[in-house]
């Protein structure tokens, strides 16, 4: 017997964990479904980006978006070549809740703010 969770349920789902700041992060290796084989850059300026409740759209149709845009901190060193963007629900340790793939990997290098567009990532349930 198959399951299929309604566009309603992911879209409160969605609403739900988004009605709260989550905190944006880097990684410079892919991500396990299980949230772990997380490497995010280490000094150098870095830190997680915090994304408050105002900043996303509302979800629909299953999905949701960044309705502003993500800017990290200026890097003042090498952060390496990123290929990913984590959602957390904390600022720092914890599980990620959702792993996002950059559509090209990204090499951080001293003097550059990485910056995603507003709508640059659109998490959904399936």
């Amino acid at each position: 017997m198959a399951t299929v969770v309604v566009t309603a349920e992911k879209n409160a789902l969605l609403d739900a964990i988004f009605a709260s700041t989550t905190y944006w992060a880097l990684s410079t290796t892919t991500p396990a479904a299980d949230g772990t084989n997380v490497t995010e850059p280490s000094g150098n300026g870095y830190t997680r980006v915090t994304v408050a409740a105002g900043d996303m759209s509302a979800a629909a149709s299953g999905a949701i978006d960044n309705a502003a845009i993500v800017a990290f901190p200026e890097a003042t060193g090498s952060w390496g070549t990123v290929t990913y963007i984590l959602v957390y629900d904390v600022a720092s340790g914890g599980t990620p809740r959702y792993a996002i793939s950059l559509t090209a990997s990204k090499t951080i290098s001293s003097g550059e703010t990485p910056r995603f567009a507003i709508s640059a990532f659109d998490l959904s349930v399936t």
